[in-house]
């Protein structure tokens, strides 16, 4: 424990002084000075101080000329509903005429005074930030800086003391680890984990031959997916940036990787081949007491973290906010928490096939489940196969061709469940007191299951919606051919009037149309893929502008949309009273004009495609980086909703929200 927290402890100095180093003036040209004064129960000033070196021109925050150079104070986003007027400069500037810029320049040459006023209450506790963002000229020479601030406004103490209900930011450690634990159960609810657990079962099954060893790897395989998630994520979190994993997982090589180890695993379950470590390997692990075991069992651990990514993702971005008020250990509980949670019911069911081992012999019904894994694992391998062909659109698996291959593979299974395919190393089925070979009620169902759901997916090929595995298959505009010539179905209490307002999107469509969910094909919702396009018709039309932050590989955005946005009630809102732009934040193939590239900050990297700007966007003005997210702007871009709406499949509550939204907006139109 000493020594991984001597790590954390280090990989934090190691930021601090970097970001310290980044934020200093390392001429001495201007030095700053912050300070705060509370002028009234709720309100307090704050008060930037530049101090100028002799022989430095700094330019003023405010210029009679748009071809002057400026300086300009911007805080974050979090702190901007509690600013009070604008930024005042207590200074009186200099003028003259600068014969390089051909203008007129106000600036200052010994010290300035930059003023905010900012209102809150009394109690509260907050972190106000922001930046400096300084033009000065030295000589000849013009130069720009960027000064990073923070202002920690206490509670006002009188106000604190009348009323001592009030309680301190910090969460306790307790209640975080808590909250990080029920949130790890949530998540292991969600799609992303849940496909994981054929490949856990798969993967004990075929390693565990005794109850101890099962119960050993068990253990081995939680303890790995705790300390992956607690720490390696954590750190990569911390270190990288704020979409560092989310960009992993839904990475097109990573996904190609994935989709050829289950492919892998698939065949090999079928019984094309073993796969046993090298015979070197085995002596080695066998001296040094199974490392070469352990080692699996990381990897396995680490393909669930990583794969899993993009469904809990979304629940880890909703705890980071709780998990970070519990100061510095605050995370590592919080994700310690979070990590338990998701790694106990994957141990508990890793003890479940070593007890199946011990009891049953190789062959017979053991091998039937193995068959069955192999099924389902390249079902799995497909979906990430599709992942990478969304993102790099090679257009191999169209929504057609993947459900066509799907089709066959829970066709065959059914087959195989009931006895009709049978692989070498299958025995025979078991037969009854007259000799006559039989099913298994359990076995039936199953075959039951997998012919059913075959049939199921059948319609799909002909445009049918497929509501249940939505979040799953291929957008709908990637299939060629829709029954009925592709129209529209239109939902129930909808007005096609309403409909006719939406002008057809322009800046992006044509490559981003084949993205559509079938909740907006299927029921003739518009959606826009550019904000600056979207906020202008939600400003001509007056109605709300809905932010959808969404991604292609994004399963949980399916499921909101099958879901929720396929309820007849949210239809109709949402058609009829919101302006929607759908934001992909993984859409890495369409790269922005140069004169619209620019350098991130939070992301740590220049933005050049789609995908990055809208992650951006969404990181620097709404501090989320999960998706699915909604966020609801008015026409002046002022939030409609502070926290907006993350990923919860309640219908009733989206509803309340849609309305809460409509009713603000329609005073801001008074």
């Amino acid at each position: 424990m000493h020594f991984f927290r001597n790590i954390i402890l280090s990989c934090l100095c190691i930021c601090i002084c970097f970001f310290s180093a980044v934020s200093q003036d390392t001429t001495g040209a201007i030095k700053f000075t912050y300070s705060k004064n509370r002028t009234s129960n709720n309100e307090v000033l704050l008060t930037i101080k530049a101090t100028l070196k002799s022989g430095i021109k700094l330019y003023s925050v405010r210029q009679s000329s748009p071809d002057a150079l400026g300086s300009s104070i911007q805080f974050d986003s979090a702190s901007i509903k509690y600013l009070e007027d604008s930024i005042k400069e207590s200074n009186t500037p200099a003028t003259e005429k600068d014969a390089s810029l051909n203008a007129e320049t106000s600036f200052f040459k010994d010290s300035v005074l930059w003023q905010q006023n900012v209102k809150l209450k009394a109690a509260d506790s907050v972190v106000l930030k922001g930046t400096v963002n300084y033009m000065y000229k030295e000589g000849d020479e013009y130069k720009p800086g960027e000064e990073h601030f923070k202002f920690f406004i206490q509670p006002d103490n009188a106000t604190v003391k009348e009323t001592p209900k009030a309680t301190g930011s910090q969460k306790s450690l307790l209640y975080i680890f808590l909250a990080g634990f029920a949130g790890g159960l949530l998540a292991l609810v969600t799609p992303c984990v849940f496909s994981m657990i054929p490949v856990t079962v798969g993967f004990f099954t075929k390693r565990s031959k005794t109850k101890i060893e099962g119960r050993k790897n068990a253990i081995l395989y939680s303890a790995s997916i705790i300390f992956i998630f607690t720490f390696v994520g954590f750190l990569i979190t911390l270190i990288w940036g704020p979409t560092a994993l989310n960009n992993i997982s839904t990475n097109w090589i990573f996904n190609l990787f994935i989709f050829g180890l289950f492919l892998i695993f698939g065949f090999s379950f079928l019984g094309a081949f073993e796969i046993t470590l090298p015979s070197s390997w085995s002596t080695k692990a066998d001296s040094k007491a199974g490392v070469g075991n352990f080692i699996g069992i990381f990897f396995m651990a680490l393909v669930l973290v990583l794969v899993s990514f993009s469904c809990t993702g979304p629940v880890i971005g909703l705890l980071l906010p709780l998990i970070f008020k519990g100061g510095f250990w605050g995370p590592l509980v919080g994700f310690l928490g979070f990590s338990s949670a998701l790694a106990l019911p994957f141990s508990l069911f890793a003890f479940f096939p070593s007890w199946l081992n011990s009891l049953s012999k190789p062959g017979g019904w053991m091998n039937a489940i193995k068959v069955t894994l192999g099924f389902l694992e390249l079902a799995l391998a497909l979906k990430f196969l599709s992942n990478a062909d969304l993102v790099k659109e090679w257009r191999i698996l169209d929504r057609e061709v993947f459900l066509s291959l799907w089709i066959v593979i829970f066709a065959l299974m059914g087959f195989y469940l009931l006895g009709k395919l049978k692989f070498h190393h299958d025995d025979e089925l078991p037969k009854n007191d007259f000799g006559i070979p039989y099913l298994s009620v359990t076995r039936l169902l199953f075959a039951i299951t997998a012919l059913s759901f075959a049939v199921y997916m059948i319609p799909g090929l002909w445009g049918a919606p497929l509501k249940g595995i939505s979040a799953f298959v291929p957008p709908m505009g990637t299939q060629d051919y829709i029954a009925g010539g592709g129209k529209n179905i239109q939902s129930n209490n909808s007005t096609s009037s309403a409909d006719n307002e939406l002008p057809t999107p322009v800046k992006y469509y044509d490559k981003m149309k084949k993205y559509e969910p079938e909740v907006v094909t299927t029921y003739g919702m518009v959606t826009y893929f550019d904000y600056d396009e979207a906020l202008a018709i939600a400003r001509k039309l007056k109605k709300p502008l809905m932010l959808d932050f969404t991604g292609i590989n994004c399963v949980n955005c399916r499921k909101m949309e099958g879901q929720v946005w396929s309820d007849p009630e949210v239809m109709k809102r949402l058609k009829e009273n919101f302006v929607i732009v759908s934001l992909y934040i993984d859409v890495q193939s369409i790269d922005l004009q140069e004169k619209e590239q620019y350098y991130s900050k939070a992301l740590g990297k220049k933005i050049e495609t789609l995908g990055d700007k809208n992650a951006d966007m969404q990181v620097t003005k709404f501090e989320a980086n999960s998706q699915p997210y909604y966020f609801f702007l008015d026409a002046n871009e002022k939030k409609l909703a502070d926290e907006g709406y993350g990923y919860d499949p309640d219908v009733q509550k989206f509803i309340k929200m849609l309305d809460n939204v409509s009713e603000k907006y329609k005073k801001t139109l008074q």
